[in-house]
């Protein structure tokens, strides 16, 4: 297969081969009793499948590319003829496949295909950073429906005027991470407040983070470094939420790490949410600390995911959104109504370009 480099090809036979030993794994009647064990095991396959299924069908079609160019070198003119006009549509249908599979193997490098935690928070700018936060929050809202993700509130600060000055939720759904990464930084807005009567642009800001979902089993906390609060919710709920302690908030001892949920009425998804969160979190300080003691021998990698960095401006006056990784500018408005495909189309496919160069 001439459109697959040598060494690509190696690892989809690979992933073909791990497939077929996970099927044959999970259809042993032994492990069948054992979910624990079970579980990981339809959880890899899962994540690898689609992938396989699509270097299959690329392997066919690759093969009727063989045929057909038989046929076109073949004595039957009539069939050679209609061989040779079918070849440039078989040509361009393998080498889009050969791009998705070389895209479908660089997701796997890392956190790509997980899904994601993400916390919003006010910066400077007050009520309107506020403001600003839930614009954000409602965006990636918007963009998660049009996608078909789901949507799972965890925790929120109201402020005053409607805003919030943080807001939790997680985003899940196919290689959520692999869209979502790119959001983590700060962002600015440029707009006139509802309540300025000059008419004077603002600036504010909002830090967004966005962090892979992890397995338990990837990163341990034992019990004894929690120290686990309830209290009553301040969200919505009427007025459950003056009589029942639903909310957590749990406390990380050797870290210090501290986080809460309060979106659930019951206490224990409330708990179970806390933890995804606080696993995350750790997982998120640790890859960050690989990431540091990296950077001194990799360049390339100093300030890499620094949330403080700007990375967008939105000018609501001018209806443009200024990506500054790519030096780039779009439509605000439609941004703003969840159309963030053109961003962050534009970010992988910059993303994919580096990530080839290191492959």
């Amino acid at each position: 297969m001439t459109r697959l480099r040598p060494r690509i090809q190696q690892k989809l036979d690979g992933m073909v081969a791990r497939v077929e030993e996970l099927l044959a794994s999970s259809a042993d009647p032994k492990l069948l009793e054992r979910p624990e064990r079970l579980a990981p095991l339809q959880r890899e396959l899962g994540m690898l499948t689609p992938t396989v299924e699509r270097y299959r069908a690329f392997v066919r079609l690759e093969e009727e590319i063989e045929e057909h160019r038989v046929l076109a070198a073949g004595g039957d003119r009539d069939l050679a003829d209609l061989a040779a006009a079918e070849l440039p549509e078989l040509e361009q249908r393998a080498a889009g496949e050969a791009d998705g599979l070389l895209d479908d193997l660089l997701a796997d490098q890392g956190d790509d295909r997980r899904d994601c935690i993400v916390e919003i928070r006010a910066g400077t700018g007050g009520e309107e950073a506020a403001l600003f936060a839930k614009d954000l929050c409602t965006l990636y809202q918007r963009y998660a429906a049009r996608v078909g993700w789901a949507f799972e509130p965890m925790h929120s600060t109201p402020a005053e005027q409607g805003g919030f000055k943080e807001i939790v939720f997680a985003l899940r759904g196919r290689s959520v991470f692999h869209a979502m990464q790119f959001e983590s930084g700060g962002h600015r807005v440029q707009r006139v407040p509802e309540t300025e009567a000059k008419g004077r642009v603002h600036t504010s800001a909002a830090t967004v983070a966005v962090l892979p979902e992890v397995e338990e089993v990837e990163v341990h906390i034992d019990d004894k470094d929690l120290k686990v609060d309830t209290f009553r919710s301040s969200g919505a709920g009427g007025q459950h939420v003056n009589k029942t302690e639903s909310a957590v908030r749990i406390t990380h001892l050797p870290t210090g790490t501290v986080v809460a949920c309060q979106e659930e009425r019951s206490q224990l998804k409330n708990r179970q949410r806390a933890m995804a969160l606080l696993r995350a979190r750790i997982h998120d300080a640790q890859k960050r600390a690989a990431d540091a003691a990296r950077a001194a021998e990799r360049k390339e990698q100093v300030g890499t995911g620094d949330r403080s960095d700007r990375i967008r401006t939105y000018n609501f006056p001018q209806d443009r959104l200024t990506d500054h990784r790519l030096n780039r500018n779009f439509s605000l408005a439609q941004v703003m109504e969840g159309k963030l495909d053109p961003v962050v189309e534009a970010l992988q496919q910059q993303q994919r370009e580096e990530r080839i160069e290191r492959l």
